[in-house]
């Protein structure tokens, strides 16, 4: 299945992500993509996406990220609303704890 993703590029402190279509079964860094579609750069907040290209890729079945759903939601370039891609919580008292307060 393609996916279309970020993947980050830049030196250390320095982050830069380019947003790539790849295959879903390869890694964030394999480096192996068909695809450049955008990038982004958060110090200078920058996002240039090429919206015609992610559109054809999108009408060929390509699945976006969460992060790139939100992305293209807040750019107006896919309608919907935004994910939550923020990890659930899980709880932090164990059960020893739980059994012992009661």
């Amino acid at each position: 299945m393609l996916k279309i993703r970020l993947q980050r590029i830049g030196r250390k402190n320095d982050p830069a992500f380019r947003a790539v279509l790849t295959d879903s079964k390869n890694g964030t860094k394999s480096g192996r993509f068909l695809e450049v579609v955008g990038s982004y750069n958060p110090k200078k907040g920058e996002t240039l996406f090429k919206t015609e290209r992610i559109q054809y890729w999108i009408s060929k079945g390509a699945k976006l990220s969460d992060t790139m759903h939100n992305f293209l939601v807040s750019q107006k370039v896919i309608p919907g609303k935004k994910i939550n891609v923020l990890p659930k919580k899980s709880p932090t008292k164990k059960r020893k704890e739980i059994k012992t307060a009661k």
